[in-house]
C-alpha cells in the first residue's frame, strides 16, 4: 500500500510539470501563466545624496529660479537678451537718472536689439524696454527704429503687447512716417477694426492723420470701388453722398458693403472707436428703413454707453433715441442706469440725456433712473458747464444762449429712411406730379397721408421723432411732478451767494428765477421762487466793505449781470430787490459794474418798476452821474 500511494504521489508531480513546462495541447489558446523577471529595486535619488546637509528655503528658491530659467530658455529663443534688457531698463527708467547716462543706456540697449526688433516686439517685457527707448532716444535712432518695423507693422498691430509700440512710435513719428504708416494699412483697415486689438491701431492713426488722411481710411470702409480707385475721389467731397453722386456710384452696392463691414465689428461689441462712429453716421444717410432699424436695435444696449463718449458717437445715440422705439428706448435708459453722473458731465454724453429728456415720454422711468441720480448732485451739476444743460434744457428747450448751434443741428438731425417730414414731402411732390401729368384731375382732390398729431406715420407708429406727448405736459411731469424743481430751487437758496457769482451756476439762478420758460414753475412753486428772490435781495443788501474777501454781488462781474438781467425780465424780483436793498443807497452804487443794476430799473419795459425808481434816480441824471438810457437809444437811433 505504502509503496502504491508513493508512486501516485510522483505520478501527480509529474502532471503539473508537464502542464506549467509544456505549452498547452490546442494550439489557439495561449498561456495565461507569466514568469516575471525579478526587478532589482531602483536606488532612490535621494540615496546619492544622503550624506549631504539638507537645503534650506533660500537655496530651494534658488534651484527652483534655475530649473525655471532652463525651460524658458529651451521655449523662448531671445530669453537671455530679454534678461538683459530688462536690467538695462530698470535703469534707464529711474526718475533720479542723468539724461546723459540714460541716453547711454538707451544706445546700449537699442544696439543689443538691432535686427530683434520685430521678433522682441510681442513680449511683454522687451515691449515696454522699446517705448522706454523710442520715448527717450534720438530722432536719427528713433527713425532707425521705425524703418527695422515697417515691414513688420501689420503684425505687430495683431499683438497685445506690441500694439502699444506701434502707438508709441505713430506719437512720435514725423508726418512723412505717418503717411507711410497709413498707406501701409490700405486694404487691410476693415480686418483691423474687426479685431479687439488691431481696431485700436487704426483709431490711433484716425485720431493722429489729417483731413484728406482720415477720408483715405474712410473710403475703404465706403465701397470696393473706392478702396481701389481713391484717387478718383475730389479731396474737397468728405461726405458720402457727396462722394457717390460725384462718381455715380449706386446707393445699393454702397449700402450692402457698408453692411458687411459694420455687422462684424457690432457682433464682437468693438463700439468704442470714432472712425467706427464716423462710418455709421454716414451709413445712415443712405441705407434703408430696415437695414437703419436693425442697427438702432443692436445699439439700443449698453453698447450705446461706450459710445457717447465722441462727438459722431453722441450723434449716433441722439438719433438712437429720436427713432427708437418704446423698448428700445427703455433698453438705453436702463443701460446709462449708474451711469448718469458721468455722462452728464462729458461734453458729448450730456447732449444723448438732453434728447432723452426731450423725446421720451415714459416719464415715469426717466424720473426713476435719471431724476434721481441727477437730484443727488444737483449743486454740483449747477456749477458744471456741461452738467447744468439737461437742468437748462427743462427749464428752457433748445435755447440758442446755452446751446451752440453745432449742438441744435445734432438734437434736430435726422436720418433720411425714417424722417417722418422726408417721407410726407416726398409723398406730397409724388402726388403734385401725378396731378401736373393727368389733365382729368386737375379740379379732384387728391389726399395725401398726413403726420399723425403724436408725429407718428400711418405705417409705422413706434418711430416718433419727437414723442407723442404734448412737450409742455412732458416738462411739467419731468420738473414739477417729480418734485426735481422743488430740489433744484432749495440747492438754488441755499447756495446763492456762490451760484450767482459763478459763470455757470448764474444761468440756472436766471431760468429759475423768472420760472422757467412758459412760466412751467409757476403757480406750483411761487412761495419757493419768492424766497429765492429774497434771497437775491438780502445779498445785494449787504454794505459794501473794502476788507470782504468776497466781492459785493453788485460788483462782482458775473452776478451783476444777472441781477440787471433779472430786474429786466422779472418785475416781482425788480421790486423786491428795490425795496430791501437799493431804496435810499442808489448814489453810492452808480459807480462802477453796479450802475449797471441801476440803470437797469430805468430800462424795465415795465412802467411799475421804472416808477419805483425813477425819483431817486433822476437827480443823479441830471448830475451826471448816470447816464440816461433813454437817451442813449435815441443816440442809436
Amino acid at each position: 500500500m505504502a509503496a502504491k500511494k508513493q508512486q501516485e504521489e510522483v505520478d501527480i508531480k509529474k502532471r503539473k510539470r508537464t502542464n506549467t513546462e509544456t505549452p498547452s495541447s490546442n494550439p489557439k489558446k495561449k498561456s495565461t501563466t507569466k514568469f516575471v523577471p525579478s526587478k532589482k529595486p531602483k536606488p532612490h535619488s535621494d540615496d546619492k545624496d544622503k550624506n549631504k546637509a539638507p537645503l534650506n528655503a533660500r537655496e530651494r528658491r534658488h534651484h527652483a529660479k534655475e530649473l525655471t530659467d532652463a525651460r524658458k530658455q529651451k521655449r523662448r529663443r531671445h530669453y537671455t537678451l530679454e534678461q538683459e534688457l530688462a536690467r538695462l531698463w530698470e535703469k534707464m527708467r529711474r526718475h533720479e537718472i542723468a539724461k546723459e547716462d540714460r541716453s547711454k543706456l538707451v544706445t546700449e540697449a537699442l544696439t543689443k536689439m538691432k535686427g530683434k526688433i520685430h521678433e522682441i516686439a510681442g513680449s511683454h517685457i522687451t515691449s515696454r524696454v522699446l517705448q522706454t527707448c523710442v520715448k527717450h532716444c534720438s530722432q536719427a535712432e528713433r527713425d532707425q527704429v521705425f524703418e527695422e518695423l515697417r515691414p513688420h507693422f501689420l503684425n505687430l498691430a495683431y499683438s497685445a503687447y506690441a500694439v502699444h509700440l506701434v502707438k508709441k512710435m505713430l506719437d512720435n513719428a514725423s508726418k512723412k512716417q505717418l503717411a507711410g504708416f497709413i498707406s501701409t494699412l490700405r486694404g487691410h483697415v476693415a480686418p483691423l477694426l474687426r479685431h479687439m486689438v488691431g481696431s485700436v491701431v487704426v483709431e490711433h492713426a484716425y485720431d493722429l492723420a489729417s483731413a484728406a488722411q482720415k477720408q483715405e481710411l474712410l473710403l475703404e470702409l465706403y465701397s470696393t470701388e473706392l478702396q481701389l480707385f481713391k484717387d478718383l475721389v475730389p479731396a474737397k467731397e468728405t461726405r458720402l453722398l457727396d462722394v457717390m453722386s460725384k462718381l455715380g456710384l449706386q446707393k445699393g452696392s454702397v449700402s450692402r458693403h457698408m453692411s458687411k463691414v459694420i455687422q462684424p465689428i457690432l457682433e464682437k461689441g468693438i463700439v468704442d472707436h470714432s472712425i467706427l462712429h464716423r462710418v455709421l453716421l454716414e451709413y445712415f444717410s443712405i441705407a434703408d428703413k430696415t437695414s437703419v432699424a436693425e442697427i438702432i436695435q443692436q445699439l439700443s444696449s449698453p453698447l450705446l454707453i461706450r459710445m457717447i463718449g465722441t462727438k459722431d458717437g453722441a450723434k449716433i445715440g441722439i438719433l438712437c433715441v429720436k427713432y427708437g422705439n418704446a423698448k428700445e428706448r427703455k433698453k438705453i435708459i436702463k443701460g446709462l442706469k449708474g451711469h448718469i453722473g458721468k455722462t452728464a458731465y462729458h461734453q458729448y454724453g450730456c447732449m444723448v440725456l438732453v434728447s432723452i429728456l426731450s423725446v421720451v415720454d415714459d416719464t415715469k422711468l426717466i424720473t426713476k433712473v435719471i431724476i434721481r441720480e441727477l437730484q443727488s448732485i444737483l449743486k454740483e451739476l449747477v456749477l458744471d458747464k456741461n452738467g447744468r444743460r439737461p437742468l437748462l434744457q427743462l427749464l428752457h428747450p433748445n435755447c440758442s444762449r446755452y446751446f451752440s448751434p453745432d449742438e441744435l443741428a445734432s438734437m434736430n438731425s435726422s436720418i433720411p429712411s425714417l424722417s417722418l417730414k422726408s417721407e410726407a414731402s416726398s409723398q406730397t411732390e409724388t402726388s403734385k406730379v401725378s396731378i401736373g401729368n393727368d389733365d382729368s384731375m386737375e379740379d379732384s382732390e387728391v389726399k395725401v397721408p398726413e403726420v399723425n398729431e403724436d408725429k407718428t406715420s400711418v405705417d409705422d407708429t413706434d418711430l416718433a421723432e419727437s414723442g407723442k406727448k404734448d412737450p409742455l405736459v412732458r416738462r411739467q411731469e419731468l420738473l414739477i411732478n417729480s418734485g426735481f424743481a422743488e430740489s433744484l430751487l432749495d440747492i438754488c437758496i441755499e447756495n446763492v451767494g456762490e451760484l450767482i457769482r459763478s459763470n455757470f451756476g448764474k444761468e440756472v439762478i436766471y431760468e429759475v428765477a423768472t420760472g422757467g420758460s412758459e412760466g412751467i414753475l409757476h403757480p406750483t412753486l411761487d412761495d419757493k421762487i419768492n424766497s429765492l428772490h429774497k434771497a437775491i435781495a438780502s445779498l445785494a443788501a449787504v454794505p459794501k466793505s473794502e476788507d470782504s474777501q468776497e466781492e459785493h454781488v453788485l460788483e462782482n462781474f458775473f452776478s451783476n449781470r444777472t441781477i440787471r438781467k433779472l430786474i429786466l425780465d422779472c418785475p416781482d424780483f425788480a421790486s423786491i430787490l428795490w425795496k430791501e436793498a437799493l431804496k435810499g443807497k442808489c448814489e453810492l452804487w452808480a459807480h462802477g459794474h453796479s450802475c449797471k443794476v441801476i440803470t437797469a430799473f430805468l430800462e424795465s419795459t415795465d412802467s411799475k418798476v421804472q416808477k419805483l425808481a425813477k425819483k431817486e434816480l433822476q437827480p443823479l441824471i441830471d448830475n451826471g452821474v448816470l447816464k440816461n438810457p433813454q437817451a442813449k437809444e435815441q443816440a442809436s437811433q
